[in-house]
């Protein structure tokens, strides 16, 4: 394996510079479509024949990131976007959809695609050995980025399930809810995260009901709002866990972080590479200048295990800066602190004073001198309230100008046009015998020696010198790529005729290099027939979620017969099962697994498999792998992200009895996704409480005890009903699972059931409907109605407004 490499973020040229410029390895960036990131400025694909030739000239890798769900009706596109990126030698793609990461598989290994590498986007959630270990059998891809929720000996588990080079983030924002499985954006302000448009709902106030009163939480409103990443001081043990790729987020910074964390984890890394100590003023300049570039405060996220108040602490949600210190007294126009700032100050920095205070209620301003402990602030620039300040007020520092400056000058000189930038590589291919003209080949085009190759009597042509002659493209739009040879040695050609044929090839080869042609795609596989089934077989396919027993049996009375079961107490599911299957015989009895499986953690799916259930719901990619061949029937759920028909064929392939579509599509991407005839392999949910947030962040212990974990948090999940106030007053139901991560549902129930006929008539037949807290009686009515539905008694108009529900399918009505 290479050395280990320092990858960084770019939003737009600047951050590209800045981060070659302070030492990347490589960058990552996104396009204009197809990428999680649609806020950031991007780059096109007329930008790549500039782009790359810029990065590989200073010896940086360039990846390009299309990790979002790619629908139906985009596959074609996202072939032709791959086939660019080929063309225009990025190194690599970082991949989330699955049916994609196949395509770009099979192409690789059928020879399509030889530069462009397929690496996994942490929006898989790949959270266990077992998924690192499945998604390397399945697309043998050439870097895994694993979820960041691991810590350093879960990494390092992870790392030892394959040969390939593991990335994972060492610096940047921590999204509360796991990438690639948080529907809140969407649920919330029909935003899609899964399609780069997350709104960061986690970033905004919350209140938190307890057993049915408000519990007043005093300043910590920003209940899902993590601190930043920083693992400046965990690179060694990051190296010693595996890590190939050290990561730092942020395509929506600016340029002056770009730079600043650059140059911070350059210096962190050499420094664990040759095994030296950071100097500790060396440390705590890049400390500070990393905090000055941005910071919600710092942590080391999950790397040293769990510690929810760590993560989490709630007081605020946006950029805070590094802590200047504690008022202690101020008058109009200054403040006091208890001692002077520990940190630089200058004339001209920002502050903003922390009074516990909403984001959009805040004051703060720049400073036209200190003098000790004392601030002085611009009068008019600063707009303070002098009357809101109360003693023991934090005091942040949030603008330096003159390190914005300084870290400015590290890439304002480093030119877009320098050393190469702006040309196109040419690869060529060289052959010749002896008594035959020599030949170089390049996109289509071959020119010939004028001369023979004759036997050399002194300076044969060697590859080296036929290399060094062809690289002489000054002044050219080109730079000489990869060389190859079919050249015996012990030949000659004179240096002149060389050059001459350099010329030559220049003037004739095309500026861009011609497209192969597409390969077939594999997205129209091939589906059982479609059918409309009569309604009575349709009403027999209707399926039901339940969270507790009493709600299974109500199900099993109503003549369900696929019941799946998904209880927070997994000790109970072999007594729950073994007693439903001996009173309602003649329905299916299904067991769901957790949405995210952790290293260590195959002791949960032991519960499973005793209680002998007649199939399982998959959730997470470990699971699928740790249930394949056990001789028990599986079928995928929502959270595997089933968005298009080859991602269908893939499960399909493995195994999976069905898949459920899932719930980034709309009605139209649905209809689009049937229209491929995969019908008959999906599962549609017609009912459910949307879940929103899935975290490793657990709120019950952050905020309802005094402990760090599961170990000392005495499980308040437990023991008290929660619900989540969000700014519109809405409320939300807040659940733990086995494994303690929360799930926030929508408290409004949503329904499809006004698209129920039309998904039927393009061969949909599986249909379920999803309980959370409803009592035995409300779980009858909604499955009655909905089995009335299905057997054409009531209208979909009748049954919203029976229910009260809202409709929806998915997350979105329309993108």
């Amino acid at each position: 394996m290479t050395k280990p490499e320092l990858l960084s973020p770019a939003g737009n040229w600047d951050c590209v510079r800045a981060a070659v410029a302070n030492g990347a390895d490589a960058v990552y960036f996104g396009l204009d479509q197809f990428n999680a990131r649609m806020r950031a400025d991007n780059f096109t694909r007329a930008d790549l024949p500039v782009l790359m030739p810029f990065l590989h000239a200073h010896g940086v890798r360039g990846y390009v990131t299309m990790n979002v769900l790619i629908f139906t009706a985009e596959m074609e596109e996202a072939a032709a976007y791959i086939r660019a990126l080929e063309d225009a030698r990025v190194d690599g793609v970082i991949v989330q959809d699955m049916g994609l990461a196949a395509y770009v598989a099979e192409q690789r290994r059928a020879g399509n695609i030889r530069h462009l590498e397929l690496h996994l986007s942490t929006q898989m959630t790949l959270s266990s050995p077992e998924a690192v270990r499945l998604v390397d059998e399945m697309f043998d891809p050439q870097q895994i980025v694993l979820a960041r929720e691991l810590s350093l000996r879960e990494i390092e588990a992870c790392a030892k399930a394959t040969a390939k080079p593991i990335e994972v983030f060492c610096h940047g924002a921590l999204c509360v809810a796991y990438s690639g499985q948080c529907l809140t954006s969407e649920s919330l302000g029909q935003r899609s995260a899964n399609r780069g448009e997350c709104a960061q709902a986690c970033r905004m106030p919350y209140r938190l009901e307890v057993d049915g009163r408000m519990r007043d939480l005093g300043e910590r409103r920003y209940i899902f709002s993590p601190q930043d990443l920083c693992a400046l001081d965990r690179i060694p043990q990051m190296l010693d866990a595996g890590v190939h790729s050290f990561k730092v987020e942020g395509r929506l910074k600016s340029p002056e972080y770009v730079a600043a964390a650059t140059r911070a984890y350059r210096r962190a890394l050499d420094a664990a590479l040759e095994q030296r100590g950071m100097p500790r003023k060396q440390r705590a300049a890049d400390l500070y200048a990393l905090q000055m570039a941005f910071s919600r405060g710092f942590s080391t996220g999950w790397l040293d295990g769990t510690d929810h108040p760590l993560l989490t602490h709630g007081r605020f949600g946006k950029k805070r800066g590094a802590l200047a210190g504690r008022i202690v007294c101020w008058g109009t126009g200054w403040v006091e602190l208890e001692g002077p700032p520990a940190l630089p100050v200058a004339p001209g920095d920002g502050f903003v004073i922390d009074a516990g205070e909403d984001r959009n209620e805040e004051q703060g301003g720049r400073i036209w001198k200190a003098e000790g402990a004392r601030l002085y602030f611009h009068g008019k620039g600063s707009r303070i309230d002098w009357q809101r300040i109360r003693r023991g007020n934090l005091l942040w520092k949030t603008a330096d100008p003159a390190l914005d400056k300084a870290l400015h000058a590290t890439w304002c000189n480093f030119a877009k046009n320098a050393a190469g930038a702006g040309s196109t590589a040419l690869d060529i291919r060289f052959c010749g015998r002896a008594g035959a003209p020599l030949t170089a080949t390049c996109r289509g085009v071959t020119v010939a020696s004028a001369m023979p190759l004759q036997p050399a009597e002194r300076r044969p042509l060697t590859p080296e010198g036929v290399t060094a002659q062809f690289s002489r493209l000054g002044g050219t739009d080109f730079t000489l790529g990869r060389c190859s040879f079919d050249l015996p040695a012990g030949l000659m050609l004179p240096v002149s005729e060389l050059n001459r044929m350099r010329r030559e090839l220049v003037e004739r080869v095309p500026r861009q290099e011609p497209a192969a042609p597409l390969p077939p795609a594999p997205w129209a596989a091939d589906f059982p027939p479609m059918r409309e089934a009569d309604a009575a077989e349709t009403a027999r396919q209707l399926s039901v979620l339940c969270r507790n027993a009493a709600q299974a049996r109500v199900a099993a009375e109503c003549g369900v017969r696929r019941i799946y079961l998904d209880f927070k107490d997994l000790k109970q599911l072999p007594d729950t099962v073994q007693e439903l299957r001996a009173a309602f015989p003649d329905t299916e009895f299904w067991i769901a697994t957790l949405r995210i499986m952790k290293p260590h953690e195959g002791g949960f799916f032991k519960y499973i498999t005793a209680a002998q259930p007649h199939g399982v719901l998959v959730r997470n990619l470990g699971a699928a792998l740790f249930f394949r061949g056990k001789g028990i029937p599986v079928a995928g759920d929502f959270s595997l992200n089933t968005a298009n028909p080859a991602s269908v064929q893939l499960w399909r392939e493995f195994g999976m009895q069905f898949s459920t579509v899932s719930y980034d599509l709309n009605a139209q991407q649905l209809a689009d996704l049937l229209s491929c005839g995969c019908g008959p392999c999906l599962e549609l949910t017609l009912h459910q409480h949307m879940p929103m947030f899935h975290t490793e962040h657990c709120v019950f212990c952050t905020f309802l005890s005094r402990g760090h974990s599961f170990k000392d948090c005495g499980q308040p999940c437990d023991h008290h009903r929660v619900r989540v106030m969000d700014r519109t007053h809405a409320m939300h139901y807040l659940h733990s699972d086995e494994g303690c991560r929360n799930t926030l549902f929508n408290g409004q129930a949503q329904s499809a059931a006004r698209y129920l006929h039309g998904m039927r008539r393009c061969g949909l037949s599986r249909f379920r409907i999803e309980l959370l807290e409803e009592s035995p009686d409300k779980a009858r009515e909604i499955i009655t109605a909905y089995r009335d539905l299905l057997r054409g008694r009531i209208s979909a108009e009748q049954l919203m407004q029976q229910l009260n529900l809202l409709d929806r399918i998915g997350v979105t009505e329309a993108r």
